[in-house]
């Protein structure tokens, strides 16, 4: 049975891996405030980031979708592992060996480990593969193909291609000497099982390793090179593995993000070959798909990484297609999901339909930047596919383009570019300026009641209002340790001024606890707390009062975070990364003091005017009461006045 991984190493990992670094695998980030990062959110779609990184406290929080947490969750919820998969992740990246109680280890029984198995398997394959390709004398077809397409012996090492020996069985027969299992082996894609035991899932073709956007080997892509190939597919990719995941890849992503985030530029071309000409030309931002076609979850990838958002500088993802049939396909495929784009998108398709490697061979580096330079709008190629299919020259095929065309002119998030693309699209129809117009608002018109009808539409396709519909049932039951402490709580009222400066005050106590002294955080009441989660938070922060000085500010958060109820983590996380409403001093990253203090007298003043509105009424019941308590009237009195002498004193030091 596996052990559980040492909590001290947990906490090591935890301390020694820059969350900034590992979420910018993913996100590129840029200056959010004093001390924060933001950038698209990983866990939701959005067009305006609300994502928040707190480099000094170790955390991240989303302002859109709510998902926060530490390096160790992000990881564990962005790559889809297990809290134990994270924590080897994590250590394997910072060369730290970690240790198991109950005398257990990452190969114990019982899976632990397995993904970091799997990437090593790989990166044992892709050594053993790229060995081959030089040593093997039934490569030199292989190193010919590469030589005749303009790539030398350093370009593919650079690349890290290989080569798969025929035998069937040489790469299932290495991984057995390094240690490997045959379920490992099948698991991770690389061999298959027949009836004679195990074999090369990849044999004798070339092979292009298949990276992640961290760089971790996790599949390949091979191409047929010899002739009496028994599988005629020209291509074969890993199949979906635990760690390869095609939908969800791009060739060449690692090599590609950096100048995609510099650059705010992707250029999505057609294969492997493609992306190595365009790399070599000069376009470093180039990817390309992994044997399916782009879709949703890779514009999710490059959005977060080129910083595409609304209301940024523009960025521009650049597709190139073949000037084939199949490739205007794709390019109008592409189209149908442009709206997701927040910017445009362009298309670069070669005057004689080369692709970018061919381009290169024929005409240098240069013609390939220039075919990316030149691209047009994606809008305006769609146009012109478009019309391309009716026969202008008659009445009915230029009616019937003009109709085809004015939803695509429709369907431009700039309208300030309709009328200009309605002159261009009428002179090219032949046609009056006042007809293309008037079809193009009529095709706004149809999409408006297609979209009323579909928003009022239900799950099954019916009409009905939302609150009639009955929720869908479901089996599924948290688990105990999930419903332990999560008693739901009431969303704190941020319209409430009393309560937005609870809310600064457990921010600036969780961010900045240094700030404050012991005696400070004694000195307030839980009860000056209005909002029910904001006096969970407080009663978390008052247990480890006493360790504040002695803790970063990453284990300070973490022990208020163990201290709290599971019902307000979630809150908490997102109070620990949320930037203050005030300036920070450039030089110290604090903020003012004052600000501080006038924070803490805030809510002691709010909780005092609620004791002294309480008392009041008190004294208003006794003296309308049947039979007046003079005694009690007087008690009562001498509360309120010693209240409203603590509010006014506190009022004093805020305006001294």
């Amino acid at each position: 049975m596996a052990g559980r991984i040492n909590a001290d190493d947990i906490q090591t990992v935890k301390e020694r891996s820059s969350i900034e670094d590992v979420v910018r695998d993913h996100v590129t980030l840029r200056p959010g405030g004093v001390g924060s990062l933001k950038g698209l959110c990983p866990f939701h779609d959005e067009k305006t980031p609300s994502f928040t990184v707190r480099p000094a406290v170790g955390a991240y929080h989303c302002f859109g979708c709510g998902e926060g947490g530490d390096v160790i969750s992000f990881v564990q919820k962005v790559e889809h592992l297990t809290f134990s998969e994270a924590v080897e992740r994590l250590a394997a990246k910072i060369g730290m060996e970690l240790r198991y109680e109950e005398g257990g280890g990452p190969r114990s029984e019982g899976g632990l480990g397995k993904r970091s198995r799997l990437i090593e398997a790989h990166r044992v394959a892709e050594e053993f593969y790229a060995a081959a390709l030089v040593d093997r004398a039934e490569a030199r077809q292989g190193r010919d193909y590469l030589r005749e397409r303009g790539f030398n012996g350093v370009i593919a090492k650079q690349f890290g291609i290989g080569f798969a020996p025929r035998g069937g069985e040489d790469l299932t027969r290495h991984l057995r000497e390094k240690g490997f299992t045959e379920d490992e082996m099948v698991t991770g894609g690389l061999s298959g099982r027949g009836s004679r035991g195990l074999y090369d899932r990849f044999r004798g073709r070339l092979v292009w390793p298949i990276r992640d956007v961290t760089g971790d080997t996790v599949g390949f892509g091979a191409r047929r090179i010899f002739d009496d190939d028994r599988i005629a597919a020209k291509y074969l990719n890993t199949s979906e593995t635990p760690i390869y995941k095609k939908s969800q890849v791009l060739y060449g992503l690692d090599l590609a993000k950096k100048a995609i985030s510099g650059e705010r530029r992707a250029v999505v071309v057609e294969g492997y070959t493609d992306v190595m000409a365009a790399h070599l030309s000069g376009v470093e931002g180039a990817v390309a798909t992994c044997g399916t076609a782009f879709g949703v979850d890779h514009i999710k990838i490059l959005r977060r990484i080129m910083r595409d958002e609304v209301d940024g500088a523009p960025a521009r993802v650049i597709f190139t297609f073949d000037g084939d049939v199949p490739g205007q396909k794709a390019a109008m495929k592409a189209f149908g999901e442009d709206q997701r784009w927040a910017s445009q998108s362009f298309v670069a398709v070669a005057p004689d339909g080369m692709d970018p490697c061919d381009l290169r061979l024929a005409r240098g580096d240069e013609a390939v930047k220039a075919l990316v330079d030149d691209a047009v709008p994606m809008f305006e190629f769609a146009v012109r596919t478009t019309m391309k299919r009716f026969d202008l020259d008659t009445a009915e095929g230029r009616v019937q383009a003009m109709r085809a065309v004015a939803p695509i002119i429709n369907s431009i998030r700039d309208s300030s570019l309709r009328p200009e693309y309605i002159r261009t699209v009428s002179g090219m129809l032949g046609v009056e300026v006042e007809q293309v117009r008037n079809e193009v608002q009529r095709a706004g018109r149809i999409s408006a009641r297609e979209a009323s009808a579909a928003s009022q539409a239900g799950p099954d396709g019916s009409v009905g209002h939302g609150r009639d519909r009955t929720p869908a049932s479901t089996d599924e039951v948290p688990e105990p340790n999930a419903l332990e402490g999560a008693a739901a709580m009431p969303a704190p009222n941020l319209r409430d001024p009393v309560v937005i400066t609870e809310r600064q005050l457990l921010q600036a106590l969780l961010q900045y606890p240094t700030r404050f002294t012991t005696e400070t955080i004694d000195a307030i009441p839980p009860s000056a707390f209005t909002a029910p989660a904001h006096v969970a938070i407080f009663d978390g922060v008052r247990t480890v009062a006493g360790h504040a000085g002695l803790l970063s500010t990453a284990r300070w958060v973490a022990a208020v975070t163990e201290a709290a109820p599971l019902a307000v983590r979630g809150l908490l996380a997102e109070l620990s990364v949320a930037p203050l409403p005030t300036r920070v001093d450039p030089a110290t990253g604090l903020p003012p003091q004052r600000y501080l203090e006038s924070l803490v007298i805030g809510v002691h003043d709010a909780g005092l005017s609620r004791q002294i509105a309480d008392e009041t009424a008190a004294i208003r019941r006794l003296q309308n009461a049947p039979e007046p308590d003079p005694e009690g009237i007087r008690e009562r009195s001498r509360r309120l006045i010693e209240l409203e002498m603590n509010r006014a004193r506190l009022r004093d030091r805020l305006t001294s």
